[in-house]
């Protein structure tokens, strides 16, 4: 792919994604995107790929996949930064908190 294709592939990909997002924003509460959003956000990412595909006249198949590798890091660094976070964010309170609780200050 050349550079110029790239651009202009990531512009219409992140237009679309923006319209998108505005009218999800809009139609629906934030209860749905709290429940769905793990399956929106995918789903609305492929969808854009697939008008980005059709807009610049891209093979369907390559442009789809390119979409899905580009959500890897998301699939991985999700369920870590949910899991892991916890831990690292609890740990400096623990210690200040058993801190308090030897002095008798909590």
């Amino acid at each position: 792919m050349d550079l110029g294709t790239l651009w202009r592939a990531a512009l219409v990909q992140a237009a679309l994604v923006a319209a998108v997002a505005v009218a999800l924003g809009t139609a629906l509460d934030r209860d749905f995107f709290a429940s769905w959003g793990w399956l929106a956000g995918p789903a609305v990412w492929f969808a854009c790929a697939l008008g980005t595909a059709r807009v610049l006249r891209l093979p369907t198949g390559p442009t789809l996949a390119g979409a899905a590798l580009a959500g890897v890091p998301s699939l991985i660094a999700v369920p870590l930064a949910s899991t892991g976070s916890a831990p690292l964010s609890a740990s400096p309170c623990s210690r200040r908190g058993a801190r308090a609780w030897r002095r008798g200050t909590t």
